[in-house]
């Protein structure tokens, strides 16, 4: 499996390679009033307006800086999911996020069997196994989690899927 790695506040986590299409600088966000915090808006990706979710403030992780002060490391992941919307949805649609990092380390392949289950709990259903690479412990992430159904469909609806 290919995984892209990254960090937040700090520490390393990784996405599956193929749920990634493209890796941007820090773009300019319009901000949507009532979205959680860990939303802080909405940008124009290719034509589409596409969701941005703040990976720190999503994983409650201390930041050194606040959140309007990146570095020049800070990096947009946009990534691509089916979204499962409503339970008995008969076609789910494909919802694109940006994720914003600390920075962008590398793509990397691992073996299926370098990895172990994330410690026990439905407190964050977005943090998955771990893998050890290296000398280090990285966290994967489970990208069609980020965002609570609620808020998901609330972003996108049955008809506002992101675009093919």
């Amino acid at each position: 499996m290919q995984i892209l790695t990254f960090t937040v506040a700090g520490q390393p986590y990784a996405i599956p390679s193929r749920a990634v299409l493209e890796v941007l600088p820090l773009v300019p966000v319009r901000p949507i009033p009532l979205l959680p915090p860990y939303v802080p808006g909405v940008f124009t990706y290719r034509g589409h307006l596409v969701p941005l979710v703040d990976l720190a403030c999503r994983f409650e992780a201390p930041v050194a800086e606040p959140p309007g002060r990146r570095r020049l490391s800070t990096r947009v992941i946009v990534v691509q999911f089916t979204a499962l919307l409503q339970p008995g949805e008969p076609e789910a649609p494909r919802v694109r996020l940006g994720l914003v990092a600390d920075n962008v380390v590398s793509v990397q392949t691992v073996a299926t069997d370098e990895t172990a289950p994330a410690a026990p709990g439905g407190q964050a259903p977005f943090l998955g196994r771990l893998l050890r690479l290296g000398g280090s412990t990285v966290q994967m992430v489970v990208v069609d989690h980020l965002l609570p159904p609620g808020t998901l469909s609330g972003l996108f609806g049955a008809a506002g899927a992101a675009g093919p």
